[in-house]
């Protein structure tokens, strides 16, 4: 809404009243329905800007869960190597252990046999 001019002009109201001066507002009203031209192309441009700001930005984070996830399966492989590398040295543990247990097992029992003068014909029994 717009005022242009406010004006003052002798009115005359009905026949034999006198004249007199009084102010009168000549209003033109401008009323638009939407946004002009100009504004229009600027929101568009804003609304271009910002999506390509959003695609950039959901590219960046693309990226960047593609490199976690190869830094994710890249540490699961080693995890899992390390793992079957210790499982690997844990049965060969248990094999030695199971070995000195018969070592000592055969041991124990060639000492009970044998006496002192006779222990160097059971010295074999321990291999």
């Amino acid at each position: 809404m717009q005022l242009l001019s406010y004006s003052t002009t002798p009115h005359q109201y009905g026949a034999g009243r006198e004249q007199f001066e009084s102010p009168s507002l000549d209003l033109q009203l401008s009323i638009s329905v939407g946004p002009s031209a100009g504004e229009y192309r600027s929101r568009v441009e804003a609304l271009k800007w910002e999506a390509a700001e959003q695609i950039r930005l959901a590219a960046m984070e693309k990226a960047y869960a593609e490199h976690m996830m190869e830094l994710t399966r890249r540490e699961m492989e080693a995890a899992q190597s390390e793992f079957l590398r210790a499982r690997s040295l844990w049965e060969r543990a248990t094999e030695e252990v199971h070995r000195a247990e018969n070592m000592r097992e055969k041991a124990a029992s060639c000492m009970e046999i044998t006496c002192l003068s006779c222990t160097h014909k059971f010295r074999p029994c321990l291999d």
